[in-house]
């Protein structure tokens, strides 16, 4: 438990869960209405056990809580469709995911219903007006599988009780298996007849006995999956296992109680124990590199407090749920907690995270009166905050839909697998019962334990979890780099792209100009012209006139006494002194100058007035610290580049000469550069588009794959694969690496899992592997891929 202490009094919650849910968790404990703040009528633990091993009763009102909800569902039309991404329990499989799949599809309300097998993330668009999220739950819950928000699911307690839950079959099976092979341990180390019968029986009986728990308990998990599937029509991942259990228990059983019978000449209880521990252990250890694969989205998905500490009027503070913080409210930051919301750092200075939101590796100092932004951290000592922007009005909302999206996504790889072992199942199920009847003329002792072994070897889970493991291990690991991944599918394009477009401004440049000099005509003065520029461009938003200004104050603080401010919108802007002349700060259009008066081809901003050219201020672009580098590294790699830019040839040639891109294309319509990339894809080319997300959305969309760089792209609307938020060119590079490298990486877990049942279904058949063996080369494939996979979080 913790406790969540106010000044005045201390509330206690279960670990991992917000003041609201653990309110309605309690049994007879009434909650408060999140509407009118009256007692609600006590309702039933939603997060409580099966009841039953097949079918979950959990009363789930709390999903139709319009403030929980605001967690996991997001509204796609104000009265109409909404989304919610939730968490599936009960999952072990592909098959699972097909299954649940199936079952809300046909529902009433559900318009589509998308499971990923190795995140179990369930992404759900249904209609609000014609079902409810507790309707839908209850009836997969019939199905024996639960939904719960990820919150929740990723709870510590809720992370704790099913760890403890496989341990503690794990360690059941274990403890009877070495118990098992005690008993069966002098059969195999005596000649025949050797032993006594009645010993003999003894031992059998015993070893039947010690049986029975991994059989009811420690398997359970096997069965429970098999019989969902069954009874939906399907045949998973643990049928031809739970048929293997269950025979090799009959058919020993069979042998125990009647040795003279058919089945009497050999037991098989020591392979059972031994598989079933073999099959748990690795269904363990792989259920914890699962978690370890998702683990990154999951760390970086969860991060906002349950819990604030809000300024009361009085200037106490009190403890509430995240959820019923409002704008406007004041809330004190402990050192080392996350940032609720976007809002105003209202005293002290404050060093801050903001590695997942901008990519920046290093805290940033704030002061007094700047913004920090929900999700980041305070890594100095209290801070208080004023809240302006919660929920889903956050970049880190903006964030987390992304990255859900992400980890419900299924690639193409990852379909093509579960389409081949649907079918793949359907034939392990008749190779077993073609070779448990041709092993039954030669040898029926024999028999079942080759048709056994052939039911477990050739379960097709490494087959499964070969794409999506490797595609989510790359996905956490950019993830923390400040690198978002909108599409898993986009790693299998970006592998194999062999030429990179680059935007210009915004992109390879910084999207700020710099002052370069400034040029004056002879007999001028420089105070006097920065004290003009600077009372003209501050009565300017334009990032150009800000800048001018900036420097202006810098220069020369006292302004000249200017009044009547008017702007030209993409002109300039026009000031009147006092005797009554103009004088204008913008194009040499509009200040009635040649286009070459600065004599100079970059661009320029100049002063003039009725007398004529004051002073001309020459900009520049700034290149992006790591964009010559970044250029060079894709030359290594075999990749040609490209400037794709509507600026003008001059400006667009020096930076590519600056930068060494291989080709420009300047001057460019946004019509014309659709059209060019169209014209390199019909060369043949694998393109990859990188722009700054603002005004590339066509163009990006076009691309074979994309990047956004910059964090002050709108995440929701944006139409590339992958946000650089830092805006580090060289992340473009890194991203390339690792999507070739996860590429590399899910054909070895491909092949691996080929080779696998090349090797070993011939060698079951054959009658060279037992049951036990069988099981321990199941869960070894699964953990070699799943292990293979977790190396990519650390390329």
């Amino acid at each position: 438990m913790t406790y969540v202490n106010g000044p005045k009094h201390g509330v206690e919650y279960p670990h991992g869960m917000t003041p609201a849910a653990s309110a309605l968790v309690a049994r007879h404990v009434p909650a408060p209405s999140p509407s009118t703040g009256e007692e609600a009528p006590p309702r039933a633990d939603w997060l409580g056990t099966h009841r039953g091993s097949l079918t979950v009763t959990d009363d789930f009102a709390i999903l139709d809580d319009p403030v929980e909800q605001e967690t996991f569902t997001h509204r796609l039309a104000p009265e109409g469709e909404a989304e919610s991404v939730l968490v599936v329990q009960g999952m072990y499989c592909a098959a699972c995911a097909d299954t649940v799949e199936s079952v809300l599809q046909h529902l009433p309300g559900v318009q589509r219903a998308q499971v990923h097998a190795a995140t179990r993330r369930l992404t759900l668009r249904w209609d609000p007006t014609r079902t409810r999220l507790s309707s839908l739950a209850r009836a997969l819950g019939d199905t024996g599988y639960r939904l719960l928000p990820m919150q929740h699911a990723l709870s510590v307690s809720e992370r704790l009780r099913e760890t403890r839950q496989a341990l503690w079959r794990l360690f059941v099976a274990g403890f009877c298996m070495m118990q098992v092979m005690m008993y069966a341990w002098p059969a195999y180390v005596t000649a025949p007849g050797e032993i006594p019968p009645d010993i003999t029986q003894l031992l059998r009986w015993a070893s039947w006995v010690i049986s029975l728990p991994v059989v009811f308990f420690a398997s359970g998990p096997f069965f429970a999956s098999a019989w969902r599937d069954l009874k939906h029509g399907r045949v998973g991942m643990d049928t031809p296992v739970s048929i293997g259990i269950l025979v090799t228990f009959l058919v020993s059983s069979a042998a125990t109680f009647d040795p003279a019978g058919p089945w009497g000449a050999e037991v098989w209880f020591d392979s059972l124990t031994m598989f079933v521990f073999f099959l748990l252990g690795g269904r363990y250890l792989e259920h914890k590199a699962r978690d370890r694969t998702a683990g990154a989205l999951d760390g970086l998905m969860n991060r906002l407090p349950e819990v604030c500490e809000r300024q009361k009027p009085d200037g106490g503070y009190e403890s509430v749920s995240l959820r019923r913080l409002r704008v406007g409210d004041t809330v004190r930051v402990q050192a080392g907690q996350a940032f609720a919301g976007d809002g105003e750092l209202l005293d002290g200075l404050a060093m801050v995270d903001e590695a997942l939101l901008t990519g920046e590796s290093h805290p940033v100092s704030l002061q007094a009166g700047q913004g920090v932004v929900a999700g980041s951290f305070n890594l100095g000592g209290p801070v208080r905050v004023r809240i302006d922007r919660l929920g889903a009005d956050t970049r880190f909302a903006q964030i987390v839909q992304l990255m859900e999206r992400a980890s419900t996504e299924r690639p193409r790889l990852a379909v093509l697998a579960d389409r081949v072992a649907a079918p793949f199942l359907v034939f392990v199920l008749l190779a077993a019962a073609v070779a448990g009847f041709y092993w039954w003329q030669i040898d029926h002792t024999q028999a079942l334990a080759v048709a056994v072994a052939v039911l477990i070897v050739t379960c097709p889970c490494a087959l499964s979890l070969a794409t999506p493991a490797a595609m989510l291990a790359s996905a956490g690991a950019l993830a923390r780099r400040g690198v978002l991944v909108r599409r898993l599918q986009a790693f299998e394009a970006l592998a194999g792209i062999d030429a990179v477009v680059f935007d210009k401004t915004g992109t390879l440049t910084h999207d700020r100009l710099a002052l370069q000099k400034v040029i004056l005509p002879e007999g001028a003065s420089l105070p006097e012209a920065w004290a003009l520029a600077g009372a003209l461009a501050e009565g300017s938003l334009h990032p150009v006139s800000r800048m001018i200004a900036r420097e202006a104050m810098a220069r020369q603080p006292d302004l000249a006494p200017l009044a009547g401010h008017t702007e030209r919108a993409g002109q300039g802007m026009q000031a009147l002194r006092p005797d009554g002349s103009w004088v204008r700060l913008g194009s040499a259009e509009y200040c009635g100058l040649p286009p070459s008066a600065a004599g100079e081809p970059l661009p320029a901003v100049h002063l003039s007035d009725a007398r004529g050219w004051i002073a001309s201020f020459v900009l520049q672009e700034s290149l992006r610290d790591d964009a010559v580098a970044a250029v060079a590294a894709l030359r290594a790699l075999g990749v040609r580049t490209w400037l794709l830019s509507g600026d003008r040839e001059a400006a667009a040639r020096q930076v590519a000469q600056v930068v060494g891109v291989d080709h420009v294309i300047a001057g460019a319509s946004p019509e014309q550069k659709l059209a060019e990339i169209a014209a390199l894809q019909a060369r043949g080319l694998k393109v990859a588009m990188v722009g700054d997300g603002l005004n590339d959305g066509p163009v990006l969309a076009r691309a074979d794959t994309s990047f956004a760089l910059g964090h002050a792209a709108p995440l929701a609307q944006s139409q590339s694969d992958f946000i650089v938020q830092g805006g580090q060119v060289m992340d473009v590079v890194n991203t390339l690496t690792q999507a070739r490298a996860t590429l590399r990486t899910v054909r070895q877990n491909l092949a691996w899992a080929a080779a696998y049942n090349v090797v070993s279904v011939p060698l079951a058949l054959a009658g060279y592997m037992p049951p036990w063996l069988a099981g321990l080369g199941m869960a070894a494939s699964s953990l070699l891929v799943i292990g293979n996979a977790l190396r990519l979080a650390r390329h």
